[in-house]
């Protein structure tokens, strides 16, 4: 009898340890350990995170990290670390969050515009994805790659459309570089290949005169009127004679593109570069910026008219005054020099 109530006795206990047992691992896995709130949190682990850095950038986001890390041991995490970019919901548990953080990595939209060289598109889209900018930069500049792909250093911008695109955080430099080939590509469709070759350009030289139309002018619904300034000049065999062009040349020959010219001067005009469309007839060898897509489309669908001059118009800001003839172009261009003058920019 004494025995079989020391057995009871045992199991009893047994019941209760093991109920505190599973209480105990229940708890861990399946019980609330956030920290944060707002409604989610993001994580970003690197391609070469070890468990440690993953559990120093989690630390601020959970409430008890030593529970954390025994879930993360027992379900294979900490040997087993996923680059990538996470959402952990407000309220997740610890078996929630290591679910969410090994499998869910989740794309992130970047987005770029108006980049003026390809140095700065790289420090741009460095700030968005897992890549640095060294990294990107000599994966835009790839001779090899450029080669294969029918680019040249110069040229090389106009691979990058400006717009917003859905991809993974962790994408390296090369993979980035294919999938803007690969946007480049459906972007120049047979239709809009088509409209170029009407105006005499191909799609890179689309986007190299796109550049210079919208340095000039920042409005939308005025750009195909601009572009059809400029086609109206290439097409009978004037010098572009714009603007942007030669402040771009000015730049890259003092290897200074950080300076802000707002006027440019006769001696500007004498710059020796391909980049002065003053000095040396048709297109630029490269685009000057990266435009939008609107100054693209501009090229592609311009205003048929017989216009070949145009200055800015000081009654309308942004916007410009437009003459078929020298005598009418000098007339417009007299309020611009008298406007300039008052404002005192000599630069």
């Amino acid at each position: 009898m004494y025995i079989k109530k020391i057995i009871a006795a045992t199991a009893v206990i047994g019941m209760i340890v093991g109920g505190i047992f599973a209480y105990t691992i229940y708890g861990k896995f399946f019980s609330p350990n956030t920290a944060f709130n707002n409604e989610e949190a993001h994580l970003y682990v690197k391609t070469d995170a070890t468990y440690s850095d993953v559990r120093a950038d989690l630390e601020p986001l959970i409430d008890d990290i030593e529970s954390f890390d025994q879930v993360a041991e027992r379900k294979g995490y900490v040997s087993n670390i996923k680059p990538g970019h996470f959402i952990i919901e407000k309220g997740s548990n610890n078996n929630e969050i290591v679910n969410a953080i090994r499998s869910g990595n989740i794309p992130v939209k970047i987005s770029f515009n108006n980049q003026e060289r390809l140095e700065n598109l790289a420090g741009r889209i460095s700030q968005q994805i897992e890549a640095d900018s060294t990294a990107l930069l000599e994966a835009f500049t790839d001779a090899e790659f450029l080669k294969a792909n029918g680019f040249s250093e110069e040229t090389a911008l106009t691979m990058y459309l400006p717009n917003t695109y859905e991809l993974y955080w962790n994408t390296t430099a090369e993979e980035y570089r294919k999938r803007m080939l690969t946007e480049y590509d459906r972007f120049w469709t047979d239709a809009r290949k088509a409209k170029a070759e009407a105006q005499g350009l191909t799609p890179k030289e689309v986007y190299v005169l796109a550049s210079i139309v919208q340095k000039e002018t920042a409005k939308n619904d005025e750009r195909p009127r601009v572009a059809g300034v400029y086609l109206n000049r290439l097409h009978n065999g004037w010098k572009l004679d714009a603007d942007p062009s030669v402040i771009y040349a000015v730049k890259k020959q003092q290897g200074d593109f950080d300076q802000v010219i707002k006027r440019v001067l006769y001696k500007d005009l004498e710059t020796d570069s391909p980049y002065n469309t003053y000095k040396y007839g048709g297109l630029p060898p490269g685009p000057i910026f990266m435009p939008d897509l609107s100054a693209i489309n501009a090229v592609l669908n311009p205003e048929s008219h017989q216009y070949y001059f145009f200055v800015a118009d000081v009654s309308n800001p942004g916007y410009h005054l437009f003459a078929k003839t020298v005598a009418q172009h000098n007339a417009n261009r007299k309020q611009y020099i008298d406007w300039i003058n008052k404002q005192g920019i000599n630069r």
